[in-house]
């Protein structure tokens, strides 16, 4: 057998062809995003946000659980067969959105949806970092995400513009079809599994084994619980912003066309942002970018508040976008950074799960918010709820990496991370807690 080769490099077939299916994972995703909340309003009566709110309730439970299951069978079952039965579940989506009779139809479609991106987002996140092994991971995961998430800018924008020129069903979900029919052949007959690229890092790896990984994940692991943490209220905010921001926008008199191009801009940002601030996870100090990221979205939630016109809406979506950015590839290079290759899978699962829970837990503390107290306080709440996150990471994870830059310092020119006088090893990794 011919041994593999661990980079980016090396391997830029297999990765670029696993970045084009993450795209059509991202642009299933990007379907719904501009339409199904005017979907629930217009053609099925919905008035109480928690109702509307539901298809995200149910997406993000069953994403979260798949997540879960993906990340402990990746190892048994291999990361190419569990990417393959991913898409072979999203095949009922776009028939169910178009001719469903009633709601509860779109929320089975999420249901669908929520294991069609449980297990292949998962899939191509693990095989990349598989690929590229200890090197550039933030790269890496800033490429993967960034195709993703521009995917589901512009698949937003799209199923907005057809919504908007001939009507919300079936139409916009004409999309969804081609992306299934790309997505599943494509990895079938192209993605290769990366079980030998595996055990070949194995061999390189000096992290150690964690004692119990769900445990250490979640939160007793100072770098890892800090990352699920954050993870969580990432995705529990961009779950308002998925459900409540075309509401909000609507309540504003806003036409679905712009609406759809605002609701677009935060995630095209968000994706293409994190061609930048993958490289700089992997230069500067993780703790950083993290503490950053999480702050500037809790800070242009808040602003949403007094946002009236188009161009204030954008400008708060392009700096939400941005702040998702830099956390974005950080927390998936960070679990990558702190775990063994062989725990890697499962920690990675066990963070999603958590993260994804974000969604509904997201959704639902959203709409009952909002049916209660309103639009303007669901969102205040969860923008201070994001800042409480930034200061938990700030309080609680260490730098990283003894060679990486501290932001502050690289901002004032000061020379300290590579000369780290005050460090100690954590998870097998030379810290510094300057």
């Amino acid at each position: 057998m011919e041994k593999v080769q661990l980079g980016l490099k090396e391997n830029w077939k297999q990765f670029s062809l696993l970045v084009l299916i993450n795209a059509f994972v991202g642009g299933m995703v990007g379907l719904e995003r501009s339409i199904l909340p005017q979907i629930a309003e217009k053609e099925f009566a919905l008035a109480a946000k928690t109702a509307i709110l539901s298809f995200i309730i149910v997406f993000g439970v069953v994403k979260a659980l798949t997540n879960y299951f993906a990340g402990a069978l990746a190892n048994r079952m291999g990361r190419k067969n569990l990417l393959v039965f991913g898409w072979m579940m999203a095949i009922p989506i776009p028939f169910i959105l178009m001719f469903a009779p009633h709601w509860n139809w779109v929320i089975l479609a999420n249901v669908f949806l929520g294991i069609n991106q449980g297990l292949a987002w998962s899939s191509t996140v693990v095989m990349k970092i598989d690929l590229v092994g200890e090197k550039q991971r933030g790269l890496a995961m800033g490429i993967n995400e960034s195709a993703g998430y521009i995917a589901v800018a512009l698949f937003a924008f799209f199923s907005a513009y057809i919504a908007n020129h001939y009507g919300l069903r079936p139409y916009p979900f004409y999309l969804g079809i081609a992306l299934v029919i790309l997505g599943l052949f494509g990895s079938y007959f192209f993605i290769q599994d990366t079980r030998q690229h595996v055990i070949q890092e194995e061999q390189q790896s000096r992290v150690p084994r964690l004692t119990n990984i769900f445990i250490e994940t979640t939160w007793a692991n100072r770098n890892l619980g800090s990352v699920t943490q954050a993870g969580l209220i990432n995705n529990l905010n961009d779950g308002m912003v998925w459900g409540i921001f075309p509401i909000l926008l609507a309540s504003k008199n806003f036409q679905l066309q712009e609406i759809g191009l605002i609701t677009a801009i935060y995630p095209a940002v968000w994706g293409l942002g994190q061609l930048l601030t993958g490289k700089m996870s992997d230069k500067f100090c993780k703790k950083d970018m993290l503490f950053v990221g999480m702050l500037l979205q809790g800070i242009a939630l808040i602003l949403l508040i007094w946002a009236n016109s188009l161009f204030q809406f954008v400008l708060i979506s392009v700096l939400l976008g941005w702040g998702t950015a830099m956390v974005y590839p950080t927390f998936l290079s960070t679990i990558a950074e702190n775990t063994h290759p062989m725990d890697r899978a499962k920690s990675m699962g066990i963070f999603r799960l958590w993260r994804d829970l974000g969604y509904a837990i997201g959704a639902l503390m959203t709409g009952v918010i909002a049916d209660y107290f309103g639009i303007l306080t669901a969102i205040v709440f969860i923008g201070l709820l994001t800042c409480l996150s930034a200061g938990i990471i700030q309080f609680r994870m260490r730098c990283g990496e003894g060679d990486s830059i501290k932001i502050w310092d690289w901002i004032t020119g000061k020379k300290s991370n590579s000369s780290c006088t005050n460090s100690h090893t954590f998870t097998g990794t030379n810290i510094c807690v300057n």
